[in-house]
Formats: structure tokens, sequence, C-alpha cells
């Protein structure tokens, strides 16, 4: 008895000691191989394809040195820690996918130490804490002679940090530059401050650029071509023109001949650009600007774009405050979800919302030679209204909305080949001369050898930064800068990238705005504002017709005292019109509260699904091991 006791102790230690030898020996091995699963529907912590093709192509050895204060314990750097050990992971995948050509270091810069340094060497700044202390977080890429600095990895861009580490990598494999143009009225380079001006209490500040331009600068180099341009520079290789007000046929001839000779034009045109500040009026306090087009080269090319009318859509609107404090819905600023977005294109496949604040419309047909891709388009419960009219009550379409049952495109991409617009030579100036067209004029290519690329958009609100972007707040006195607030600059880039820079960018780039609005939601939100619509109409229609009955029993009574009082037949007739009246808002109140309920309903279900849909399958996952090991254990 004894025998067997002390042998059943041996073999449980002996069991559990081989047990601990295994896991040890499992966990060694493991150590070294870096493997995160990721459940997100985008995959949103697995490296994209365009990381990869990135380091796949690497032909030389590029090393990364990664600054963080690790030996720093103070109480306001506790929130930066776990975002800087995601970067170290980060890196240590990056290392992993490169076989061999990504040589990491990470350093600690201690104060007045090597490492601190080399961090300043490298371009890598330290964010100076309320202690008088410096805390870094960075990282230096180079190759060769090049190198490229992230002088603070900001935690309000993780999102973009994946994007940023690619992109400072194809930097120094690629150090030269594209250069892109950027022809637009508008102030997105910024404004200088009138220091006179502010002194006197009458403004005077000056505009940052637009956060489009700071970015696109941060991959390209940015040129600002004037409105007035007679010729686009041979080294642009990208033009993106911006609300194009008022241009002149000489500014449309240089864009023309830059696309005849192979450069490529990304361009937003407006029906009412909300953005333009620079129209003022002291009654009416800023006025948003009018419609803007490229009319000579959209004739050429068999596009119209009508800059009168903005495109009202039921199932995209968004609400916007009223100026009675209280929300109210704008058919006209547009949220671009699902089924508005093109996802068979690579530029857009990885967005899923987009703003359109007051935007047109692409309507006709490319001529022969061009092929049309639609990018961008509304639902057919949408149509055209009249932009101004709009601008000023955004909700003043509602009454009146009626579905054209069309589609309309609000940004196309056309390629192949073009034709000139100006068959005839430059144009004159018309202050010069009254010839519209300069017939002796050499060198005017007639159409462009390969094929050429051309994207239109119909509006250009969409890269201001009141509506691409969000403000985040302030951390340890540090500013956190912004985050995107939806797809419209990422949008914006991967054209650029994809017609002049490194394509395996965009793959990359659009996982950083991620947000999804609940469609379903939204489409409920649309039928039943469709039905109430009708309704309301119903109603007004009631009303109007009992006040006019109202008004000729008014009409036929004699002059005199008793024109002011109410005979017999008004009374029925008003009496009918009140009852009516509350008929028909009992039926509206009735429809919002099951709408209401409808939705309370959808969002309590993913809520609870959220909560209590891993723990359920956990525990499912575990009674069904628990059978299949009783099963087997019955069976033997």
């Amino acid at each position: 008895m004894k025998k067997n006791s002390f042998e059943t102790i041996l073999y449980s230690v002996g069991g559990v000691a081989i047990l601990l030898v295994i896991i040890i020996a499992v966990n060694a091995l493991t150590s070294t191989v870096q493997q995160r699963l990721d459940f997100t529907k985008d995959k949103a912590y697995t490296l994209s394809p365009g990381t990869k093709a990135i380091l796949q192509k690497l032909d030389t050895p590029v090393k990364i040195r990664y600054y963080y204060s690790t030996s720093d314990d103070s109480s306001q750097t506790v929130m930066l820690k776990p975002y800087a050990q995601h970067v170290a992971d980060i890196l240590q995948e990056y290392k992993q996918l490169a076989r061999g050509k990504i040589i990491l270091e990470q350093y600690d810069p201690k104060p007045d130490s090597d490492a601190e340094d080399s961090a300043r060497l490298d371009g890598v700044e330290g964010r100076l804490l309320p202690t008088g202390e410096k805390f870094y977080l960075g990282l230096s890429v180079s190759m060769l002679d090049a190198k490229e600095a992230i002088p603070f990895l900001d935690p309000s861009r993780e999102r973009l940090l994946e994007y940023d580490l690619s992109r400072a990598i194809t930097r120094v494999v690629t150090p030269e530059k594209p250069v892109v143009g950027v022809m637009t009225p508008l102030p997105v380079f910024g404004k200088p401050g009138n220091p006179m001006l502010a002194q006197m209490g009458q403004g005077g500040q000056g505009q940052p650029a637009w956060v489009f331009v700071s970015e696109l600068k941060s991959d390209f180099n940015v040129r600002e071509v004037p409105m007035t341009a007679d010729k686009i520079d041979d080294e642009v290789k990208v033009l993106v023109v911006i609300d194009p007000k008022d241009i002149t046929d000489q500014a449309q001839y240089a864009i023309d001949q830059f696309i005849m000779r192979g450069g490529k034009l990304i361009a937003y045109l407006d029906a009412v650009v909300l953005s333009d500040s620079r129209r003022e009026n002291q009654m009416m306090g800023q006025m948003p600007g009018g419609g803007s087009s490229l009319d000579k080269l959209l004739k050429a090319w068999g596009i119209q774009f009508d800059t009168s009318k903005v495109v009202a859509d039921m199932n995209y609107k968004v609400k916007l405050q009223g100026r009675d404090g209280q929300p109210v819905d704008a058919p006209a600023f547009l949220d671009l979800v699902e089924g508005a977005i093109n996802t068979n294109d690579v530029t857009t496949s990885d967005i899923h919302d987009i703003w359109y604040p007051l935007g047109g419309a692409f309507t006709g047909t490319p001529v022969a030679g061009l092929k049309e891709t639609v990018l961008l388009k509304t639902t057919k419960d949408s149509e055209l209204v009249e932009g101004m009219l709009v601008s000023f009550s955004p909700d003043s379409i509602m009454k009146d909305f009626k579905s054209s049952d069309k589609e309309y495109s609000l940004a196309i991409r056309l390629s192949g080949k073009f034709k000139t617009a100006f068959p005839d030579g430059k144009p004159k100036d018309a202050k010069d001369d009254t010839n519209t067209t300069d017939k002796a004029s050499g060198g005017n290519l007639k159409e462009t050898k390969g094929d050429g690329v051309v994207v239109l958009f119909g509006d250009a609100d969409m890269l201001a930064d009141q509506f691409s972007l969000r403000q985040r707040q302030a951390f340890l006195g540090i500013s956190m800068g912004y985050e995107m607030a939806n797809g419209n600059l990422i949008l914006a880039q991967n054209l650029v990238d994809q017609l002049g820079g490194d394509s395996n960018l965009i793959a990359v780039r659009s996982r950083a705005a991620l947000d999804r609005p609940f469609k379903r939601i939204m489409d409920m939100e649309a039928k039943a504002q469709e039905k109430s619509q009708s309704k309301i109409q119903e109603f007004e229609a009631s009303l109007q017709e009992a006040q006019q009955k109202v008004n000729e029993l008014q009409s036929k009574k004699e002059q005199g005292q008793q024109r002011f009082i109410l005979s017999p037949e008004q009374q029925v007739e008003l009496e009918k019109l009140k009852k009516k009246e509350a008929e028909v808002k009992v039926q509206l109140k009735l429809e919002n509260k099951n709408l209401r309920r409808d939705i309370n309903s959808l969002e309590t279900t993913i809520e609870w699904g959220n909560i209590i849909g891993m723990p359920a399958l956990v525990a499912l996952s575990g009674i069904g091991l628990a059978v299949f090991k009783r099963k087997r254990t019955s069976a033997k």
C-alpha cells in the first residue's frame, strides 16, 4: 500500500516536472516568434499588404533607431507607456517581415547620456515634462546617406502609425520626392497675420495651412501654382486644382496642355464653397462662395457640372444644429458610407466614410476614347436642389423633397486618350484682343501620347479642416493635434500617391479611419422620414384646403361688423381642420415613437452582443470540450 502511494507521488511529481520543462521549452522557442491574433473585421492590428510589399522590395538594409525613455517612471508618462510598447511590437513585426533587411536598435535616452546625444543627431525631439525632464518617444530611419526622422510618435496618430513607419521607409529608399502642384484661390497654404490690424482689434490673425497641404508636403515637393498661370512647370507630375472659381481660359489651356504631355489632374469643383472665407458681407457676415468649374475642359470630355445645384440624398443626410439649437436634418450635407463608395477601386476600397457638404454632381457621357469610373455616388432617393438656398437654410429642402429616382455621380475618374479642348491653340487675353484664340500659336499639343488620367470631385470643402478632422484634447500640456474624422484626406492622398508616388502606401493609409456609421439605422431613419414627410404634406394639403373653404365663406359675407364673427359654416370647417391636425400629429408622434423603439432595440442588441458575445463563446467552447472529453472517456 505504501509502495503504491510512493509510486503515485513519484509519478505526480515527475509529471509536473516534465510538464514544467515542456512549458519552459515551448516558451523559449515561441519567444523568438512574434505573432498576434487579430479578430477585428478590417484587421486593424495586422500589417497591411501595402507594408508587406514595401518590406519585400527592400534590397539594402534599413536601420531603425527607436528612442524611448523606458526608465522614466513619472506619473505624467504612465499613459504613454502602453503606446510605446505597442510601437515596439509593431517594429518587431517589421523586422520579422523584412527578412534581415531591417536593423532595429532601441535606446533609452537618459539625461546627459550618449543615447540622448544620438537622439538629437537623428532629429528625435524630447518632450518637456512638468518636472523639467524630457521624455523621448521617437525614431529615426536611415539607409546609406538618406535619413528620415519621426521626432515624436504622437499617440493621437495611432491609427496612422503603420502608415508613418512605412512612409519613412519609402522616403529613405527613394529620397527624391515627386513634384505636386496645387492651384487654388482658397487659402490652403495659410495666411500670414497682420500685426497692425490685430493691435487695432480688427482681426489680422493669420491662418495655418490646411492639414491636407501639410500632409501632402510630408510625401511630395508641393508647389503653389497661381490661378493666372499660362503654363504648368514640366517638373510637376500631379496637379491638384481646388475650387477653380473664375478661372481664365488661359489657365484652363495651361491645364489642358499639362494633360496632353502626360500630367495627371485631380480637380475639386464645387457648387457652394463653404470654406471660401474671402467673400464677406457686413450685413450677413461670412457668405459661402459661388460655384466653380472647368467648363472648357469638361465640355471637351463630354461631362457636365451644374455649378448652381447641389445634391441632396435622404439616405446620407446628416443632422446639423438649427437656429434654435435643436438638431435638424440636412439632406444636402452628405455622409457617404457603404453603397456610395466604390469598393472595387484601390483608392476607395478600404474607405468607409466620406463627408460631402453641399457638393454638386457630374452628368453626361464621356467622349469616345475616354472611360469613366465612378468613385462616389448617391442613392436613387436623391435630387438636385438650388445651392444658395440650401446654404442659408440646410433643412429647407425637407419640405418639398422629391426623389429623382436617379443615382448621381459625385466623384469620377476619366482615363484614356484625351484630346485638347483648344484645337485652335492658346486663347488670347480678352484685354488685348477680341479674338478668342491664337491660331498662330506653335507647339500646341492635340492629344495625349499614352493614356491620361483625370479625377473629378464635385465638392472642394471636403478637403477643409472643419469637414475632415476633429481636434483632440491636450495631454500633459502637449497638444494632441487632430485625428481623422472621416476618410476625406485619406482618399485625397491615396489619389496623389496612385498618380505620383508609391501606390503601396494606399493600402497602409486607408486603415487610418475605420469609423463606420450604422448604415442600417440610417436606412431606417430615411424610410421613417419619408413616411413622416408624406404625412406632413398630406396635413398641409388638408390645412390649405380647409383654410381655402374658410376664406371662401368669409368672402361671401357682407361688409360690416359681421365680417369679424365666424359663421356656423366657418366654425364647422375650423373644427374639421383642428380635428384633422390632431389626428395627423398623433400619427406622426406614433411613427416617431416606433422609429425610436426600433433604433433603440437594434442598438441594445448590438450592445449586449458586444458585452456577452465573447464570454458566451468561451463558455460554449468549454462546455463543448467537456462533453467531447466525457464521450471519449465513456467510449473507453
